[in-house]
């Protein structure tokens, strides 16, 4: 059986990186495309929950931000739980295992700017 799957999307918000334990993971959503208009000519798009855990995790949080366009690999999960009601629902998610960029330079996170003018202060 095969469960891979490649998407490029731009992220809606910041990732936050967490820690389970001593292990990395962030959780965030990214916007896709669709490949076709409705009869007015729009686009929509579909908002696909993410899920990055270890060294991924730590690399996407470092250098996406909202807006980034990012191309990932992974597979869809599932996640079936109880609300505060009792009642029984399921999440649908894709658990990244490989990310890249995409897009110019400029669309990506954290220029280091800030990092480059505590570095370039002599004193």
């Amino acid at each position: 059986m095969l469960n891979n799957l490649s998407i490029i999307g731009r992220l809606v918000a910041d990732p936050e990186l967490k820690k389970v334990g001593e292990t990395s993971v962030v959780n965030f959503t990214i916007a896709c495309d669709r490949d076709y208009a409705d009869k007015d000519g729009k686009r929509s798009a579909d908002f696909i929950d993410v899920q990055a855990w270890r060294k991924t995790a730590e690399f996407i949080a470092q250098y996406f931000a909202k807006g980034s366009l990012i191309a990932l690999t992974g597979s869809v999960q599932t996640r079936n739980w109880e609300d505060q009601e009792g009642h029984k629902r399921k999440s649908v998610f894709v658990n990244a295992t490989s990310v890249n960029f995409c897009g110019k330079k400029e669309d990506t996170k954290k220029e280091t700017s800030e990092a480059n003018a505590e570095e370039d202060d002599p004193f």
